[in-house]
């Protein structure tokens, strides 16, 4: 008589299926790691008897170094960072997908030499089962530091002159290309731009879309007057274009913040809004909605951004090899322009 064949042992992916839970909250239940429910803990003990599933040890020994948690680590010295609309609606959407994977959120501020040392201690340490990187600016070492490093790493915009295997990020150029073809749609032909800071990728390319539409129009693109992204670099930044060109029809500003800086300015100065000066920033927060005028502005999915590069996080986690995404913005016209 022929012997049977040899059974097939289960996998990690079959037991994380019946329990009705992600791989990598399986893995952790498996070894006793922290940050797992009681229930999903032993929902996945019911799944290992019933499959009759056996842990490979060398599987073993390397979950046994998961911690459960996720980095989200911003290029700012200041916590208040945290605060920013922008920032806020990242959190809340990185936060929720990490929820669903039962994984805790780390928030780290890495632009002083101090809390620079704390994220590449925790690089170096594998503080983190894995990390997300954000707001980097041009020849930064952390984001060479960030790619050696042995775990995983998922950067929220790509970095100055760097294409990162794993990235999430917003069609920058093509908003500001949209934003500034709007304004020459409307009859303004002067139109001036206030960027963001130009040692990062963001400020570059929102630059690059409203100046490839000006010169697509046979227009000469204004020098980039740069801010910082807040409403005072805004404000300031309009001021210098008013005292430089005072015959200005149109400014786009490549955020919000830096918007309504912008129409604080004109407004002070006597110009009417859309009447003299048409005004549109980027960004689609709410000072835009409650902005007077409201603005006209460029609407990126920024919950979406942090969730996406959550998401993305996990998969790396579970073994995946996750694809860069690009996430689409559009306009949205309000009375400011």
């Amino acid at each position: 008589m022929a012997e049977d064949a040899p059974r097939r042992q289960p996998t990690l992916d079959e037991v994380a299926e019946r329990a009705g839970v992600s791989r990598s909250v399986a893995s952790r239940a498996l070894n006793n790691a922290p940050h797992v429910s009681r229930a999903k803990r032993e929902a996945v003990e019911r799944a290992v008897r019933h499959l009759g599933y056996v842990p490979n040890p060398s599987a073993r020994a390397l979950a046994t170094r998961q911690t459960g948690a996720a980095a989200l680590v911003i290029c700012g010295e200041d916590p208040s960072i945290f605060a920013d609309p922008f920032f806020a609606q990242v959190i809340v959407g990185a936060a929720a997908a990490l929820e669903e994977a039962d994984l805790h959120l780390m928030l780290c501020l890495a632009a002083s030499d101090r809390g620079r040392k704390r994220v590449e201690e925790l690089l170096r340490s594998r503080g983190a089962d894995g990390v997300m990187l954000m707001a980097l600016r041009e020849d930064d070492p952390l984001a060479r530091k960030a790619e050696e490093a042995q775990l995983p790493v998922v950067f929220g915009g790509r970095p100055v002159g760097s294409a990162p295997r794993w990235y999430v990020d917003v069609d920058n150029l093509g908003g500001a290309r949209e934003a500034t073809e709007y304004l020459l749609s409307r009859g303004r032909r002067r139109v001036a731009v206030i960027c963001g800071p130009l040692d990062t990728e963001v400020g570059r390319a929102r630059y690059r879309g409203y100046r490839d539409a000006m010169l697509s129009a046979g227009l000469d693109p204004f020098p980039p007057l740069e801010g910082d992204f807040t409403e005072p670099g805004g404000a300031a930044a309009t001021a210098a274009l008013l005292a430089e060109h005072p015959d200005v029809e149109a400014v786009f500003a490549a955020n919000d913040n830096m918007a309504a800086g912008a129409l604080r300015t004109l407004r002070e100065a006597g110009r009417q809004v859309p009447a003299d000066v048409a005004v549109v920033g980027f960004d689609d927060l709410t000072v835009a909605r409650i902005a007077d005028p409201p603005l006209t502005t460029v609407h990126q999915p920024i919950q979406a951004l942090g969730r996406e590069m959550a998401r993305m996080l996990v998969a790396l986690v579970n073994g995946q090899d996750p694809t860069p995404l690009i996430l689409p913005a559009r306009l949205v016209v309000r009375s400011s322009a």
